[in-house]
């Protein structure tokens, strides 16, 4: 540092520069004059040690930058996903609730169990949203894998709004969309002409929607117990009964 203050920074002291590239060519010059003259110990230039000592031992660049990585610790979460700066990145569904640690680039998330590698994601901005592999799903979510929440709220609106309505609900309500596909197929399978058919189930979606018991089996409660043409009570205030203790909206006037 104290050559560069003495042969490089001491003789530009007094100039003026606009911009960086202005300060590359004047250090250029003054590098090189550095590097080229002789040191009186060795007798030598920096450039000719680095030439017939140094060089031959440099090793080729690696094919990627170096690229700053994190760690952090987190736990399997009942999903089998842990989370990253709020997207969820999934792990083997064997490993619900195990302490685990994340090591995480600009543009990679691993998993690390035990020091051992378990799971390996492209680094998402998306917030709110899940990263998914597959091989991670148990068997049951697995077998949906092939169906996204699009097509199926596409297949309910044939069956009705109500039917489409629940249907995205079961899947939003779920930390991963895949948990809710089960019981969205349910759902529409009993649209099935040999089953309750489209305006039975459109009806009983409706219903419990307005209750509130967005679930395969609320659906198929009201349809077994046919209940989704049931009058909805309600509760009507009627007028206070007549008595002496009751003054009436007229006394506070």
């Amino acid at each position: 540092m104290l050559l560069a203050e003495r042969w490089i920074l001491a003789a530009l002291r007094h100039r003026p520069f606009t911009s960086l590239a202005q300060v590359q060519e004047a250090v250029k010059p003054l590098l090189e004059k550095l590097n080229t003259r002789p040191m009186r110990k060795l007798g030598k230039s920096r450039w000719e040690l680095f030439e017939q000592v140094e060089k031959a031992a440099l090793r080729a660049l690696p094919a990627r930058p170096y690229e700053l990585a994190f760690w952090k610790k987190a736990r399997v979460n009942i999903d089998y996903h842990v989370e990253l700066e709020g997207h969820g990145y999934s792990v083997p569904y064997t490993l619900v609730g195990k302490p685990v640690e994340l090591r995480h680039t600009e543009g990679c998330v691993e998993v690390f169990l035990g020091g051992r590698r378990v799971a390996s994601h492209v680094r998402s901005q998306q917030k709110g949203r899940f990263t998914t592999q597959a091989e991670h799903m148990p068997a049951s979510h697995r077998q949906h894998a092939e169906w996204t929440p699009s097509r199926l709220i596409r297949w309910a609106e044939g069956v009705g709004p109500s039917c489409a309505k629940l249907v995205e609900e079961l899947m939003t309500r779920r930390p991963h969309p895949q948990q809710g596909f089960r019981s969205a197929l349910g759902v529409l399978r009993l649209a099935d002409e040999k089953k309750y058919g489209k305006p039975r189930v459109e009806k009983a979606c409706a219903r419990a929607l307005r209750h509130r018991a967005v679930s395969y089996k609320s659906v198929l409660a009201i349809l077994q117990h046919r209940l989704e043409d049931a009058d909805e009570k309600t509760d009507e205030k009627g007028a206070l009964p007549e008595h002496e203790n009751v003054r009436g909206a007229h006394y506070y006037h």
